[in-house]
């Protein structure tokens, strides 16, 4: 599937920059230009995002230049100053992490460029000045989500009264999702003395690195005479690769380790399914369309709304029969996946 979206997103980007390039660009096309500034493709869900955003901006008949970061803020910065050399209209912009941007963003503004930003955050002086909207998931919330679900897991299994030992795959260090999603996970788990989380890492949002990370938790909680009881990963592909280094080391992933992520990619919905994960919390990537109504709302003379939050909901195949009005079966939304 990944590859598949790969494939599609090149082919898409192709298309488009040749259609530009024949047309002479935005400005001879009497068409909008948008400059995509995407931090990588190192998921499921980034690939997702990139295809949702590129195709509703050419869907709008506007010319697009996309520019992949391969997950380095310096490839961002100098995109963006590529963006406002070549006179974009509007700007789309997802950082990688928080801070950092503050010459770069500056100069943006003075270029008089209209700035959309999207998924993640910012951190520096008054930074709503320097972008229009940002279109975003509440990553807190997923934290607390991730939590809640599994707290209402243990206590409906009866486990409550027990010592929890939780290891944590985290996402990027400084971007907004790792620092939001651990303090919403931890600041709710913490308020129970039973759960504990032992070990935390970063698996940079990548399916590899998280099987890496798994490993030497395994290893580590092995020598200390531990047992793992749930991981929490700020993303499902690191969850997908946890599974891979529980199977090998022997471990039922599902059951012996109560396994818990988010951004509700398919392959986590088919993982659920077939018992070898436990949860996932939703973080839409699909703000493609959410982006064009802001420029349309500029282009119309409107004042968009600063920040859109999209909506939120946890999926898995066992709490949703108990708390419908929690929790939503992974079966019942595994075809609406297109991610």
């Amino acid at each position: 599937m990944k590859k598949a979206l790969a494939v599609l997103i090149a082919l898409t980007l192709v298309f488009v920059m040749a259609a530009a390039c024949a047309e002479g660009g935005g400005g001879g096309s009497g068409n909008l230009t948008v400059g995509f500034s995407q931090i990588g493709s190192e998921s499921d869900w980034r690939i997702g995002n990139t295809v949702s955003v590129s195709n509703a901006i050419e869907g709008a008949g506007w010319d697009l230049l996309f520019d992949d970061a391969n997950q380095q803020q310096e490839n961002q910065i100098a995109a963006l100053r590529n963006f406002i050399t070549q006179g974009v209209d509007y700007i789309v912009f997802g950082p990688i992490v928080e801070t950092g941007w503050d010459a770069v963003l500056q100069e943006v503004k003075d270029a008089g460029i209209p700035l959309i930003m999207i998924d993640r955050t910012i951190n520096m002086p008054n930074q709503e000045n320097f972008y229009v909207s940002w279109i975003t998931n509440n990553f807190e919330e997923e934290g607390v989500a991730a939590a809640e679900w599994l707290i209402a897991y243990l206590e409906h299994e009866g486990r409550m009264g027990e010592d929890i030992n939780i290891v944590e795959l985290q996402g990027t260090v400084g971007s907004g999702p790792q620092i939001y999603r651990m303090q919403g996970f931890h600041a709710t788990v913490g308020r129970h003395s039973n759960l504990r989380i032992s070990q935390t890492e970063t698996g940079n949002f990548e399916t590899e690195e998280g099987k890496r990370v798994m490993e030497t938790f395994l290893q580590v909680a092995a020598s200390n005479g531990e047992t793992i009881d749930v991981v929490f990963a700020h993303n499902d592909g690191m969850a997908l690769g946890a599974i891979q280094a529980i199977r090998e080391a022997g471990l039922n992933p599902g059951v012996d380790i109560i396994i818990v992520g988010i951004d509700a990619v398919k392959a986590a919905f088919e993982a659920i399914i077939a018992g070898d994960m436990n949860a996932t919390v939703e973080c839409s990537p699909l703000l493609g369309p959410l982006v064009v109504e802001v420029i349309q709302d500029l282009e119309a003379g409107r004042t968009p709304p600063k920040t859109i939050i999209n909506p939120r909901g946890t999926f898995d195949m066992s709490l949703y029969q108990v708390f419908p009005d929690r929790f939503t079966s992974a079966a019942a939304e595994v075809g609406n996946r297109v991610y």
